[in-house]
């Protein structure tokens, strides 16, 4: 039997062209694509301005292959994390981050990861394959869906910080960025979007390069090579002083400043002197800085530096003119937190 193609990996123009040679109206391409991205049906049957035939035609030539929601756990701070099934049973994870102001999205790029970063549990999985455009888009749906459902609040923003490394998938990333933010699709504001890496220069500067008007950070968790070279192997092949000029590169293309996320580790990246490092860091690159609790993981031996060090920490950068946003766990009796998203069922 021959595999019917997925509807939601054709642009605009083959869908409208695939109706025209079928003999049907132009107009009929418009409403399915509403339908996929601004409705967000996941079957041809929800179309219901759509007559039968029409449908069936669809149901013969396509299909649309949504991710659904195979687990949820609530922890105690009203954190959820789900575990999503794709279309051809991978797992990945997903979760919805509630604060008092805001309600967040966290959405994976990739099943596994290969950049073995050594606090991360996802570094510790394989990179099994990319997610497609619509397997991220669902995520957010489906997370979005789960704060209205809830907690009677709408999502208010989306980080690409779950499994993966969104710039070793950068096609599919901007476009489900794309189908989030334009008019025909979800219709967000960019500016409620960050996407997160742990630092690719050549694609940092491919972000430059193509304008993009969300929000970027970077994995940063230490100011020098020989540190972070330990916890990020990453950072051998993308130096810091490679990662400063394609930053800055970003900055003088899109105007946005970047976002330096920064786990703070007992013992090993909690002074003064680190502090000190990053403020050098920052002054070179427009920026603010997130400090991040550690979360920790049974794969890694690493700890959450005490409060009081993190305190210090911030206060240090916030004297110095730095922008610094502490940023406590949420999540994490449920393995939801930053850094510990590993399927664990099968």
């Amino acid at each position: 039997m021959e595999k019917k193609q997925d509807i939601r990996t054709l642009s605009f123009e083959k869908l409208l062209n695939w109706f025209l040679e079928n003999g049907e109206k132009k107009f009929r391409a418009k409403q399915v694509w509403e339908w996929l991205w601004q409705k967000s049906a996941t079957s041809f049957d929800e179309m219901s301005n759509l007559s039968k035939p029409l449908r069936e035609k669809l149901k013969s030539a396509f299909s649309i292959l949504p991710v659904q929601v195979s687990s949820s756990q609530v922890s105690s701070d009203r954190t959820i994390k789900s575990g999503f099934k794709l279309h051809d049973g991978h797992l990945v994870e997903g979760v919805l981050i509630p604060t008092t102001d805001r309600m967040t999205a966290c959405v994976s790029s990739q099943v596994g990861c290969s950049l073995s970063c050594k606090f991360c549990a996802t570094g510790y999985m394989n990179r099994e394959r990319n997610l497609t455009a619509a397997e991220i888009y669902d995520q957010v749906v489906l997370i979005k869906n789960q704060a209205e459902d809830n907690y009677n609040q709408p999502l208010t923003n989306i980080v690409y910080m779950g499994m993966g490394e969104p710039l070793l998938n950068y096609a599919a990333v901007l476009e489900s960025v794309e189908k989030i933010t334009s008019e025909e699709g979800l219709n967000w504001s960019p500016k409620r979007i960050t996407v997160s890496t742990a630092g690719i220069a050549k694609m940092i500067k491919k972000l430059g390069d193509d304008e993009v008007k969300f929000n970027l950070a970077l994995s940063l968790h230490a100011a020098n090579d020989e540190k972070r070279n330990q916890i990020m192997p990453i950072n051998e092949s993308n130096t810091l002083k490679n990662l400063e000029e394609a930053l800055n590169y970003f900055y003088r293309k899109t105007g946005n400043k970047i976002t330096f996320e920064y786990i703070v580790f007992y013992g090993f990246n909690d002074t003064l002197e680190d502090a000190k490092e990053l403020l050098e860091f920052c002054k070179r690159v427009p920026s603010k800085v997130n400090i991040i609790e550690y979360n920790p993981i049974s794969e890694a031996n690493y700890q959450n530096a005490d409060p009081e060090a993190i305190d210090k920490f911030a206060n240090y950068l916030e004297k110095r003119g730095i922008t610094v946003n502490i940023r406590r766990s949420r999540g994490k009796d449920i393995d939801a937190a930053c850094g510990q998203l590993a399927i664990k069922e099968k």
